[in-house]
């Protein structure tokens, strides 16, 4: 695909997803070949992206919750998922049949989230339990449980090292203020993808809030850990002291009962949702950088070898659904740079949704392009909120010289990567009609539901948490026939 073909796309088939609300998974493209996971499905798709027709069917036997990785196990291309238990899979490509199916949590009460990553004779996998929704119970003594990194063999499933964002929690003789006992240290939870650095030898991970005190180093947090050890090398804290479950609401007299004192805590729910990005060769000197994005809307460039701060940049105030909430993305000189900010945060809240450009030799500002509310009377109905929530939450993706961004509102953007100038905008707020024969309608477009292979564009349109529009539809774009035919 080139920029200029992006500018002059056309719809060439949409699929569409039984009992399914939210779409939140990236695939694995080979060849003309899509392995896509549903997640609410419970299955894994392999089809070729020109048909599309179906050549097998993975049945997971519970609902899939992760992005794919793709790599070989021995002479094998293996495909490495999660399930909402906790549970990885490994799949063979050619297939669909299980190589294995293993545990990949350190302990119950947690959930995997970010992908697993195949990397040679390792997948490395993040744990993101914390606490931060069980919390709003009055009743449950909060909090217990804490991220971690586990590392499996690739060829078996087992368990090979596991590094844990804190001890285990243990009741600290507090109770909350209806008397319920309370323990900590939690969260510091894992939410992303973890980035291999090969030179280096090491996992970059990022990771959340803490959900109970104490507060630990390591909650809104860049960790770097050894691969082959899963010690940690170096930790870069952003924001200390950052305790929050979902019932805080700033103020003591609204908030839940397990949600603790202002006194003790920023109470800001700044994770780091986005996966560290590794530059190569773009800092002083032709060394390296690290990049890193936070819900605050903070971009951190850290030396990769250190964890020190090369430079900052905000955009906004931040919130807790971003600033920039699940990634960024780089063409090598540049950093883009979503943000959400859906409104209403806060009393004196000034939003800036929409795209940025960041020089990443420098931390400057090259260029903003934000986005504006769509509230025609079919948008309203299917999205109530559309005047407060339109911003860029999903991870976006560099194609050429254009910036591919999905909205919550469910709106397509294409920026220039030079200018900022949108050359494509696509609503997939609406009803479609599908190859399948199944009933669908767009709706946010979030997580990691934009991604490109084969000379096409694919959104996955529908993501149903946190008041956002709900959809089932996987919409595959191509270039337009004049367009393909000059490319020929």
């Amino acid at each position: 695909l080139t920029g200029k073909q992006l500018g002059n796309l056309e719809l060439a088939w949409v699929i569409g997803f039984p009992d399914t609300a939210s779409l939140r998974s990236s695939p694995v493209i080979v060849g003309s070949t899509m392995f896509y996971s549903p997640v609410e499905t419970g299955r894994v798709l392999a089809f070729d992206v020109k048909t599309p027709c179906i050549k097998w069917v993975y049945d997971g036997g519970t609902q899939f919750r992760s992005s794919i990785s793709y790599g070989p196990i021995g002479d094998v291309a293996a495909l490495i998922v999660a399930d909402r238990r906790g549970q990885v899979h490994a799949i063979n490509a050619r297939t669909g049949v299980r190589l294995w199916k293993a545990e990949g949590r350190h302990s119950d009460n947690t959930i995997i989230t970010g992908g697993p990553t195949l990397y040679k004779d390792k997948v490395i996998v993040p744990v993101s339990g914390s606490g931060v929704s069980r919390g709003v119970n009055p009743n449950y003594e909060c909090c217990e449980e804490h991220g971690a990194v586990v590392a499996l063999n690739a060829a078996t499933g087992a368990q090979l090292w596991t590094y844990h964002t804190m001890p285990d929690a243990t009741y600290t003789g507090k109770t909350s203020r209806i008397g319920v006992k309370l323990r900590g240290p939690s969260g510091a939870p894992i939410w992303s993808t973890p980035t291999i650095d090969e030179a280096r030898g090491l996992a970059y991970v990022t990771t959340g809030e803490n959900t109970s005190l104490p507060a630990t180093d390591t909650s809104d947090s860049v960790l770097a850990l050894d691969i082959e050890t899963g010690k940690l090398r170096w930790k870069f804290q952003a924001l200390a002291n950052d305790v929050w479950i979902m019932s805080c609401r700033g103020d003591v007299e609204s908030s839940g009962p397990n949600c603790p004192d202002p006194v003790d805590s920023v109470l800001k729910d700044f994770d780091f949702g986005a996966a560290a990005i590794l530059v190569e060769g773009i800092a002083a000197g032709g060394s390296d950088m690290l990049l890193a994005g936070q819900k605050s809307g903070d971009v951190w460039a850290l030396d990769p070898d250190t964890g020190r701060v090369i430079w900052n940049q905000r955009f906004g105030q931040g919130t807790a659904l971003g600033g920039i909430h699940w990634g960024m993305a780089t063409d090598g000189q540049r950093l883009f740079v979503p943000i959400n900010d859906p409104m209403p945060a806060r009393i004196g809240f000034e939003p800036e949704p929409g795209m940025n450009a960041v020089d990443i030799a420098t931390g400057n500002v090259l260029w903003r392009t934000p986005t504006t509310p769509d509230c025609s009377d079919a948008r309203k109905a299917r999205h109530g909120t559309c005047s407060q929530a339109h911003g860029l939450s999903a991870i976006p993706l560099v194609v050429d010289n254009a910036v591919i961004a999905g909205a919550i509102d469910g709106r397509l953007y294409i920026f220039d990567a030079e200018s900022g100038e949108t050359i494509f905008q696509y609503d997939t707020l609406r009803d479609f009609e599908t190859v399948n024969g199944v009933a669908a309608r767009g709706g946010s477009i979030d997580s990691h539901s934009v991604f490109a292979g084969s000379g096409m564009l694919f959104v996955a349109a529908g993501y149903g948490s946190f008041r956002q529009p709900p959809g089932n539809v996987l919409l595959a774009f191509r270039p337009k026939a004049t367009l393909r035919a000059a490319a020929r």
